[in-house]
């Protein structure tokens, strides 16, 4: 193919290489823009299911997809003998503890774990105070799933035993290696207007569209460039030869 005094030739291992460049970076751009759609359902599904009436829980036997980004209430009476800290929470620049108090669901023996907020970490490195409430309360919070980080020192339910009242993170399966009562699977982020709580500035979930269209559109210019690159270098390699003779 001759455009001018260029001449355009095909060559086989390079038009290949080609193919399978702008065949890979264009699949993970359409992935990326997938993802993207994903994430708008999500934060559609999440506004809709915020907005729903607080689900009661009175026992174990729940569905963690059913309050998956719902209010929750409850009523029972907090376990302080099963009371525990997650070290190394932050508010601002100061560092502390979130206080993880189960409640045991009134006429039920399941606990339900309520975070009732940050506490900052006292001078010396102990625990801090935080006192349980007596007596039977009310509680309304969101539902959260709590995961571990992705690196992890410790694990299992033997090192969840082993730490006491002081934890480095916290999963519901954990928690439940350590008590012989049946738990509710999912965690209660206290709301800010519920009494017996401390500093609740829980961050809100919010899916990342905008990230999945930027990486699309990086996925789709490196398509682009592996086309421009190609038509340069076989336009150029023919030029030259022809030059040459």
């Amino acid at each position: 193919m001759t455009a001018g005094k260029y001449e355009f030739r095909i060559r086989p291992l390079p038009t290949l290489i080609m193919l399978i460049l702008v065949t890979l970076f264009s699949s993970l751009g359409a992935w990326q823009l997938e993802r993207a759609e994903y994430k708008r359902e999500l934060a559609r599904s999440m506004d809709e299911r915020n907005a729903l009436p607080p689900v009661s829980l009175v026992n174990a036997q729940v569905d963690p997809e059913e309050l998956r980004y719902r209010h929750a209430q409850a009523l029972g009476v907090f376990d302080a003998d099963s009371q525990f800290f997650i070290e190394n929470r932050r508010h601002g620049s100061r560092t502390g503890f979130h206080v993880i108090t189960p409640l045991r669901l009134a006429d039920s023996d399941a606990l339900l774990l309520v975070n009732r907020g940050w506490v900052e970490a006292p001078p010396g490195g102990g625990l801090p105070e935080a006192p349980v409430p007596e007596g039977e309360v009310s509680v309304t919070g969101m539902v959260y799933e709590p995961s571990p980080p992705a690196i992890t020192l410790h694990a299992g339910p033997q090192a969840a035993r082993d730490w006491g009242s002081r934890w480095p993170y916290m999963t519901v399966e954990l928690f439940r290696a350590t008590v012989d009562s049946p738990v509710v699977p999912m965690l209660l982020l206290l709301d800010r207007g519920v009494p017996h709580g401390y500093v609740r500035d829980w961050p809100r979930e919010e899916p990342k569209v905008g990230m999945h269209i930027g990486y699309a559109i990086q996925w789709f210019a490196f398509a682009l460039i592996v086309i421009v690159i190609y038509l340069r270098l076989s336009l150029s390699a023919k030029a030259v030869m022809r030059e040459a003779q």
